[in-house]
């Protein structure tokens, strides 16, 4: 924990040894904002490539009782996520007062149903929305067909045609925000219990990952996609404090950014950047720059119309449940965790349970029903 610490420490210093007053006077606030999101999107994309960061190939691995080398690899990311970012708080680096998953009202409702609905579709897209962004840019057309369809979902969800029904559930059983949506707060463990917490999951991973022999680039990507998420939370608390235009203080996610990106695609130019529209196209660029270095591009299209059918729904529930939960596999599922949101770990556990419960009842029954045909 001291090497992790320090660690941490020297990151700040060094990124403080460019004066950020003079950076954002010279760029402005939005171009700076956007280039932090290109940048650690970036980073994230090329590592979530070369490690194959997935959590459906987590939860398929544990489903079917494998507890393999795709589980080690995610719970490097997701344990080294709380743990850097808790000790940026125990540092003072980071703040979460206005942190939206803990500041605002959430819903539980929305983070159980939706956390479902997005567990049911990462398995029927063979992938989470971060994952089928990954894999577009290494020519996977049937993510970015789907990656399509899932941004059209979650812009109307949000705003939409889809808007009242997602508000209508979410508004079931709510929670005010504060202390109430604070795990750590409420089991009075405080920033040095998360890091201990994330400690012990970083075991489980690091022994899965022996057990079977993860290679470097399973380690290194792990952690390093663990790391990029307490970056973004770093970097926007940071311009929060410095900016004079009230700026969020978030981290990766790609439901609602998805969406965002969408409309300033189909919106007249102009518009003020920000750090999710540098961060979705970052993610895509270090994804492509990884797989054409190591020689992974390679274009792959559907095998039938029923594939079609199949990565279509599952687009549209991660979309619809996304945006319904407020986060996805790696918006609440990571990000959301790190800060231990109560709305996001329920959100965490229920597309567990959902993309558990869809792959014994479509994958492993389909090829149950293959294997027995004569």
């Amino acid at each position: 924990m001291l090497i992790l610490s320090a660690g941490t420490d020297r990151l700040v210093r060094e990124t403080d040894a460019v004066d950020p007053i003079e950076l954002i006077e010279a760029l402005g606030e939005d171009r700076v904002l956007a280039l932090g999101g290109l940048a650690i999107g970036a980073l994230f994309g090329f590592l979530a490539q070369r490690s194959r960061f997935c959590l459906r190939a987590a939860v398929v691995e544990v489903a079917r009782g494998s507890f393999g080398a795709k589980l080690a690899v995610w719970l490097f990311a997701f344990s080294a996520a709380l743990i850097t970012t808790q000790l940026l708080v125990l540092e003072g680096a980071f703040s979460t007062v206005a942190v939206r998953q803990l500041a605002s009202q959430g819903s539980l409702s929305g983070a159980l149903i939706g956390g479902l609905l997005f567990g049911c579709g990462m398995v029927l897209a063979r992938g989470c929305s971060s994952r089928l962004l990954v894999l577009a840019a290494n020519g996977n057309l049937r993510a970015l067909l789907s990656g399509l369809v899932f941004a059209v979902t979650a812009q109307a969800s949000l705003h939409g045609a889809l808007s009242p029904l997602r508000e209508w559930l979410a508004a079931l059983w709510t929670i005010p925000g504060g202390s109430s949506r604070d795990l750590l707060a409420l089991g009075t463990f405080g920033n040095s219990g998360g890091v201990l917490f994330g400690l012990l999951w970083f075991g489980a991973g690091a022994w899965f990952a022996a057990r079977h022999r993860v290679g470097p680039w399973g380690w290194a990507g792990g952690i390093g996609c663990g790391v990029m998420v307490a970056l973004a939370w770093w970097f926007t608390g940071r311009m929060a404090a410095l900016t004079f235009e009230p700026t969020a203080v978030q981290s990766l996610s790609f439901t609602g950014p998805s969406a965002d990106m969408l409309m300033r695609v189909l919106s007249p130019p102009g518009q003020a950047l920000n750090f999710d529209l540098g961060m979705v196209p970052g993610v895509f660029l270090g994804s492509f720059l990884a797989a054409l270095l190591f020689r992974e591009l390679k274009l792959e299209g559907f095998q039938g119309g029923p594939a079609m059918r199949r990565y279509i729904a599952g687009a549209v529930l991660m979309g619809f449940g996304g945006m319904l939960a407020g986060g996805c596999a790696v918006g609440a599922g990571v990000s959301g965790a790190a800060v231990f949101a109560l709305t996001a770990w329920l959100t965490l556990c229920s597309m567990w349970a959902g993309a558990a419960l869809t792959d014994r009842l479509v994958d492993r029954s389909s090829q149950a029903a293959a294997g027995s045909a004569p």
